[in-house]
């Protein structure tokens, strides 16, 4: 059977177990997954009868008999724990390099140069947790109209500003700015615009923006557009790519936005990727240290998930997978370095162990593969191993 349609979810930050090298980046133990399974109530039983719980190296509960779909782990094998890092890894890409990052702030020659083409001074300039910042400079920020400047253990520079002190659209401005700052050495993986509004205690609002780095090397994305086959992203994708070979972009406002998006798209008649990113597991619950609200947020997709799948085609294949981790329970509030899952499931999916896989990009690989394509990017594919015969 040929396939025309492929859905791949992208479950942001939820990883499923420290990897190997863990101990590099300070991640020993983490298990974001295995956090949530352990709060009260905790139950996803659309993706564990898909084999969620089958998945190597999870030992702290049962799978199922005869899962409904294929089922892995995959290891990063790019230098880094991030998103933009995660995702270009998936789509085939293998960073090398890491992006740079920032953990005594940003160098003078980067503020220099952006105050004096912004014409606003700078607050904070530290790794932050991103609500904490607004309680300790947003005040300061709106009796003096300065930037709230922040990172974090990723490869990001944030502009956090009030929307009643500065307009959506100047924040944007002063992205764009930063943006074409930080190249070269300095090429961190994403700016984004941090909107907030109201009094103490601030509110973040959905308007959040990224600039992320054009990606260096030819993407799975690439490879489908240049082929002339659709490629639909929702929620971060369109960002995190820069735009490259997409069309359109679909942002989310939360991951019910998303879900809904994507559940629209699926009554469409396109041939090709939709390509979804999920982001509140990561942004509300993984970077909070909320393990209650991330636990409920899973189980919300899960129940979605029991709808979606009924809607799907005979030619239509579904991946659900996750970028990095970002465990709720751990002291830190920055991303782990996990494995990730990897769930396929449809009509002309087997139930097959895909075991520990080498890299995220062989989920690229076995998209393009999917739809008669030979991608020149990173990874193996595995699509003989997943379709029926």
């Amino acid at each position: 059977m040929d396939i025309k349609r492929v859905f791949l979810i992208v479950l942001d930050s939820v990883g499923i177990g420290e990897q190997e090298d863990s101990y590099l980046y300070g991640d020993e133990g983490s298990n974001t997954l295995k956090s949530c399974y352990m709060q009260k109530g905790f139950s996803v039983p659309n993706m564990k009868k898909m084999g969620l719980f089958n998945i190597d190296g999870i030992d702290y509960t049962d799978g199922v008999q005869n899962p409904s779909g294929a089922f892995g782990r995959l290891k990063e094998s790019s230098k880094g724990k991030d998103t933009t890092t995660g995702h270009w890894e998936i789509a085939g890409i293998i960073s090398e390099t890491p992006l740079p990052t920032y953990p005594e702030g940003f160098p003078d020659e980067i503020l220099d140069e952006f105050t004096k083409r912004t014409g606003r001074g700078i607050l904070c300039n530290k790794p932050y947790s991103g609500t904490q910042v607004l309680e300790d400079y947003g005040d300061e920020h709106i009796k003096t109209g300065k930037l709230i400047v922040y990172t974090s253990a990723d490869s990001v520079f944030q502009i956090a500003a009030h929307e009643d002190v500065v307009p959506l659209e100047k924040l944007y401005e002063y992205c764009e700015i930063a943006r074409d700052i930080l190249t070269g050495k300095h090429g961190v993986g994403r700016v984004i615009a941090r909107p907030f509004e109201g009094k103490s205690p601030f509110r973040r609002t959905p308007h959040r923006h990224d600039y992320s780095l054009i990606p260096p090397e030819t993407t799975v994305i690439d490879a489908l557009s240049e082929k002339g086959f659709d490629v639909i992203p929702i929620g971060k994708i369109y960002d995190i790519f820069a735009g490259k070979s997409l069309k359109k972009s679909n942002p989310t406002t939360s991951n019910a936005d998303g879900m809904n998006k994507t559940a629209e798209f699926a009554k469409t008649d396109f041939n090709g990727l939709c390509f979804v990113n999920l982001v509140d597991f990561d942004m509300h619950y993984g970077h909070r240290n909320d393990p209650k609200g991330y636990a409920k947020a899973l189980m919300e997709f899960d129940r979605w998930l029991g709808n979606f799948t009924t809607e799907l085609k005979d030619s239509d294949v579904l991946m659900i997978t996750a970028d990095h981790g970002c465990d709720p329970l751990t002291e830190s509030t920055d991303h782990s370095r996990e494995h990730i899952p990897l769930l396929v499931y449809g009509k002309s999916i087997k139930s097959v162990n895909l075991g520990t896989r080498n890299t995220f990009a062989d989920i690229g690989k076995t998209v393009a593969d999917l739809f008669g394509i030979d991608a020149k990017i990173k990874g193996e594919s595995f699509k003989n191993l997943i379709l029926k015969d």
